[in-house]
């Protein structure tokens, strides 16, 4: 039976205001704060390393090489903010970057010792920030600029912002995010067999993988829906939901709640199947990409991937406040569960016209923080 909606293009404005051009010093400016602010929480990262970056990710990059990193982010943080001063533009900018710059050269720069390090149980993540938002810029800033759904929507979008406030927030935290969903997950010894996990580290490690998604998704998917389906529970999530405009930077909003929840939840299948190291963190890294990616504003249009793999079209309707795409497309990873279970919706040829809540959420991080206690509140004195 055709579908009666009748979907609409949506509309993206030039804002020339927010739009980044050559010659005016805002690339220069930004360029140069943002490289002056990730350096100089590098250098406090290798001044205090214990309490400023994680076990895990220590194992799996070498902080002496990435201190030639340091030298030339910090060297071109102040090139930029001359740049400033010389095209007479955002020097303000400019300047912060080369007093953020000057700050980390005062604590060492990138000539602090590299040593060993006394791990700590509980830490910040700024190693993990520093290099999730390195590599979220290179990577999905250059396909959202080559291959852009909207041409329009500029990198410095509303509410970007707040969102990299939420970007920072999740990564500061990866540490007491992964000891509560351990903790959550060691509830499920008395779940583990022995036999099952034989079989799954019997197996190839793609096949692994392939297993790994298919079960995390399961999981992810079902508590998505219920999120969105219990009344109590949808405040927290509608957080997440809050946004009006998709980009790489869009998926970081979430509310602690859930996303303490989502990596707990998560944790469960990983821990019952007792797969290869290999093949974990194939899927920690497949996983970690594609859940950036889906948010991106990328119009490829990733051809048969798109009936098998959550995509950016995919996503982009679960966002949407139109009313036929409302409480629809759950997966996180493939696109199997919202087919067996009825919550598939992905029109042929279209797009949503509009994001964001039915009912719109405050537009603060404090505010998004007490949203659902107020939401809670609220009922019980009903």
């Amino acid at each position: 039976m055709k579908d009666p909606y009748v979907y609409r293009e949506r509309q993206v404005p030039s804002d020339d205001r927010r739009a980044f051009r050559l010659g005016e010093g805002k690339i220069s400016g930004y360029c140069s704060l943002f490289l002056g602010a990730l350096s100089l929480l590098a250098v406090l990262a290798y001044l205090y390393p214990s309490w400023l970056t994680t076990t895990e990710l220590r194992q799996v990059y070498d902080a002496g090489e990435l201190q030639q990193v340091l030298k030339y982010g910090m060297y071109f943080s102040l090139f930029f903010g001359v740049l400033t001063f010389a095209l007479n533009g955002y020097r303000r900018l400019g300047l912060a970057g080369i007093a953020l710059t000057s700050c980390a050269f005062a604590l060492g720069g990138y000539g602090v010792p590299v040593g060993p390090v006394e791990p700590k149980t509980l830490s910040l993540g700024v190693d993990w920030l520093i290099l999730a938002f390195m590599g979220s810029v290179a990577i999905f800033t250059t396909l959202e600029k080559l291959f852009p759904k909207y041409r329009n929507q500029v990198i410095l979008r509303p509410e970007w912002g707040l969102d990299l406030l939420y970007f920072c927030f999740n990564h500061l935290a990866i540490s007491a995010i992964l000891i509560y969903a351990n903790y959550h997950a060691s509830h499920f010894d008395w779940a583990i067999s022995p036999a099952v996990q034989g079989a799954v580290q019997s197996m190839p490690v793609w096949l692994q993988v392939v297993l790994i998604i298919l079960c995390a998704d399961f999981v992810l998917y079902w508590e998505h829906r219920l999120f969105h389906e219990v009344r109590w529970l949808w405040p927290v999530h509608a957080v997440h939901h809050s946004v009006e405009h998709m980009d790489w930077l869009a998926g970081s909003r979430g509310h602690f709640l859930q996303v303490f929840s989502e990596r707990a939840m998560v944790m469960i299948p990983l821990y019952l199947l007792g797969a290869d190291e290999a093949a974990l963190n194939a899927y920690v890294a497949f996983a970690a990409l594609q859940a950036v990616l889906i948010h991106c504003n990328l119009g490829l249009p990733f051809g048969p991937l798109k009936y098998l793999l959550v995509t950016p079209q995919f996503h982009h309707w679960h966002h949407s406040s139109e009313q036929p795409a409302l409480d629809t497309n759950y997966s996180a990873h493939t696109v199997v569960f919202d087919w067996l279970f009825g919550t598939y919706h992905m029109p042929a040829g279209h797009w949503p016209a509009e994001y964001g809540t039915t009912v719109r959420l405050p537009r603060t991080f404090m505010a998004q923080t007490f949203y659902p206690l107020r939401q809670w509140w609220q009922r019980l004195r009903k």
